[in-house]
């Protein structure tokens, strides 16, 4: 009778645990389910749906657990977990009150604890714990609230829970520092492992080098030759480019009406695939390494990273050796290695090294078709792709010319600066149809953009008269004004959006004072290139000027993007304005260091190779990248020129070329404005002959004009004979009668 009596309270405590375990998970489902779209416990009707996964009821009592106890209610389901495990277990005997009050002190302490670390209290520890915040607060302050509460929740939580806080504690230090026993002896182990394989790796490259240097050489350790080699899908497009087939990109495909030109226009590089010889770059490393020893500047060539152009020297110098010191050393280096110029870049970013860069002696070729094959151009969806080339080690570099949003190109005759622009042209016909790129190409020396003359890209003919190209940019300058009127109507941001927006049949959202004539329709980007800027600045420098800030400051959203070229890089052509409004620039090689300067804000523009060697400067960035151009010859333009004349005809913009036209009024505003000249040089010659002497202050005080309009009459004056040369700060001497 006793064993029945026995199995039947066990069956009770297992019967019991079983509720409390299934209201600990309904409890849990409810809270994490809670939703504040659900209706309030007032607003709820019969045939209203709730979001909660348990209902009604899961919705009841999570909104009353939220509201009592705010987020300890998240502790009740572990609470009943624990209690419904120790119900299982059949260990301890059943609880009493006592043991309830303290739970339900453990929920009131752990609400008071977590409103008073919330700026809203009665949200985060419900009414429950706001009420005894606010209560304890006015005795205790924040802090001491803070420790009372700390400490009730403690002591609920061992007593009601059983759980000892120091076991608790006691095992998870073992468990922490079995953890790390675990992770140190795998550490120790893999470092062992690899101490042994750079041992292993050492005593073969000392081999090597005790193979090729001489019996004085001392050098510790032979450099790691880096290669960029070229992935499996290059090989791939290799393979294929043998093959007579005319290849297209897949993602640039157009609406049937356009097609993109071919792969096939271009030429394949003869050199693609040459391998590297890696002996002649480790002579070349201790020679370096044994020159700046004989200078006093010790130190080891740590790696090599050969390009087709040049190779990079990473030389690490010992403690003590100043930088400034190895940069002295430039022209040294180059005579020990017989090199036409080297350039020092250093440090190195991200590295403790110093980056020798030493032309190869035997340059490779880098064709622009290169760059078209890469991934980096192939992913790129943007429409104004420039492939600008490759990089040191003969990655293929490409920018965003929307991102920049202008570019500014620099460098002496003969240096690849025409051919820059032709790559970066082409790059962006080989992305974008007409519908999607318009050019409006201005070339004063009227040889280097004729070829596209007639391509249906152009938004004008290529412009050469360097007074037609300022009328031609105040034309754009308004374009621009109509393009913003015209997206602002959308309430779009850019013009990639305002296209976005049209394209989904979206309606007006204001008006504004445009040109009603102009209806809504997609806008494609404009990009003006300019192959020579310091012919427009002599012509017309001050319209230019005005024009190019104006475009350099606004343009960005409008879609209006600049390429601007000169081979005199000077203060007078690249403007303080202009080159402040122009974040990225680009620069060949130049004659002197001023130059470099004036164009890059640093030195090393003057040490460049040519034949497109180039250094870029990104926008947002003081880190110069060095790039070598891909050449594309005067044929190949010709072969995708034609191609594209035989898909259409240009359509001329015809309130830009109306611009242009405005131009020929200029004669009759400077005869007016000799008109009014001659008139104030009459009363300034007057007010001379009355007071008998005269300067340029006081002609501005009586003439009320500007400084400069009365220098320019004191000079013509004094070309007449109407009065004397300057004598420093005294008044200029009549020398004409009144009669005259």
């Amino acid at each position: 009778m006793a064993e029945k009596e026995g199995i039947k309270s066990s069956h009770v405590k297992e019967i019991i645990g079983i509720f409390v375990l299934a209201s600990c998970l309904f409890i849990t489902i409810s809270l994490l389910s809670y939703s504040e779209q659900d209706p309030a416990f007032l607003q709820q009707g019969i045939d209203k749906k709730t979001l909660n996964w348990g209902g009604r009821v899961g919705l009841y009592t999570s909104d009353g657990l939220f509201f009592l106890i705010g987020f300890s209610a998240y502790l009740l389901p572990l609470i009943l977990f624990v209690v419904s495990i120790k119900l299982f277990l059949k260990k301890d005997p059943p609880y009493n009150a006592s043991v309830v009050l303290s739970l339900l002190s453990l929920l009131a302490s752990f609400s008071g604890l977590i409103g008073m670390l919330s700026a809203d209290r009665f949200t985060a520890g419900g009414l429950i714990g706001g009420y005894i915040d606010y209560f304890l607060e006015g005795y205790l302050n924040t802090i001491g609230t803070v420790i009372l509460l700390s400490a009730i929740a403690a002591v609920s939580m061992v007593y009601g829970t059983g759980i000892s806080i120091v076991s608790l504690s006691k095992r998870f230090y073992a468990i922490c520092d079995s953890t790390y026993k675990i992770i140190n002896g795998q550490w120790l182990d893999w470092k062992e492992r690899r101490k042994k394989s750079r041992d292993a790796k050492a005593k073969v490259q000392k081999k090597e080098i005790d193979a090729l240097a001489k019996p004085d050489d001392k050098i510790h350790a032979a450099p790691i030759v880096v290669i960029s080699e070229p992935s499996k899908e290059q090989f791939k497009r290799q393979a294929k480019s043998k093959e007579p087939v005319q290849q297209h990109f897949e993602f640039l495909e157009s609406d049937g009406k356009f097609t993109l030109p071919p792969l096939s226009l271009l030429d394949i590089n003869p050199e693609k695939g040459k391998s590297i010889d890696k002996e002649g770059i480790i002579t070349n490393s201790k020679i370096v390494e044994k020159k700046l020893k004989d200078f006093g500047v010790d130190g080891t060539i740590v790696a090599v990273r050969p390009g087709p152009v040049i190779t990079m020297y990473e030389f690490e110098p010992a403690p003590g050796i100043k930088v400034g010191k190895i940069i002295n050393l430039t022209d040294d280096l180059a005579l020990a290695l017989r090199a036409t110029s080297i350039r020092i870049l250093a440090p190195v970013p991200g590295k403790a090294v110093v980056g020798i860069e030493v032309p190869n002696l035997i340059r490779g070729k880098i064709f622009l078709r290169d760059i078209m094959e890469s991934q980096e151009y192939v992913k790129s969806h943007s429409f104004l792709t420039l492939g600008l080339g490759k990089d040191l080690v003969g990655n293929p570099f490409v920018s965003d010319l929307a991102k920049m949003p202008h570019l500014l190109l620099a460098g002496a005759t003969g240096t690849g600066k025409s051919v820059a622009i032709n790559a970066m042209i082409l790059s962006i016909l080989y992305k974008a149809s007409p519908d999607d790129v318009k050019f409006i190409m201005i070339d004063p020396k009227m040889l280097e953009l004729s070829a596209y003359e007639g391509i249906p890209h152009l938004l004008t003919p290529v412009v050469t008269d360097p007074r037609k190209a300022a009328g031609i940019l105040r034309g754009v300058v308004r374009e621009m004004g109509e393009r913003y009127k015209l997206i602002a109507e959308f309430g779009a941001k850019n013009i990639a959006r305002y296209n976005q927006m049209l394209d989904e049949g979206k309606e007006v959202i204001t008006k504004t004072d445009r040109d009603t004539k102009r209806g809504h329709e997609r806008l494609p980007y404009i990009v003006v290139v300019i192959d020579e800027l310091a012919d427009l600045m002599m012509v017309a420098g001050k319209d230019v000027e005005d024009c190019l800030v104006r475009l350099s400051q606004m343009a960005r959203a409008s879609g209006i993007h600049l390429l601007v070229a000169t081979q005199r890089p000077s203060v007078d052509v690249i403007t303080g304005l202009i080159k402040a409004n122009f974040p990225a620039r680009i620069s060949c090689q130049v004659v002197s260091r001023t130059d470099s300067r004036t164009i890059l804000d640093s030195m090393g523009a003057e040490s460049l190779l040519g034949d497109g060697d180039m250094l870029f400067l990104p926008p947002g960035t003081a880190k110069l990248q060095r790039i070598h151009g891909g050449y594309v010859s005067e044929i190949e333009i010709n072969r995708i020129a034609e191609f594209l004349k035989k898909q259409g005809s240009p359509v001329f913009h015809r309130e830009i070329l109306e611009a242009k036209l405005e131009d020929k009024n200029s004669k009759e505003q400077n005869e007016e404005d000799d008109k009014e000249f001659n008139s104030r040089y009459d009363e300034a010659v007057n007010i001379a002959l009355q007071i008998g002497q005269i300067s340029t202050s006081y002609i501005q005080r009586r003439l009320r004009i500007g400084y400069n309009t009365a220098a320019r009459i004191i000079e013509k004056m004094e070309a007449e004979g109407v009065v004397g040369p300057s004598q420093g700060s005294k008044p200029r001497e009549v020398l004409a009668r009144r009669e005259i």
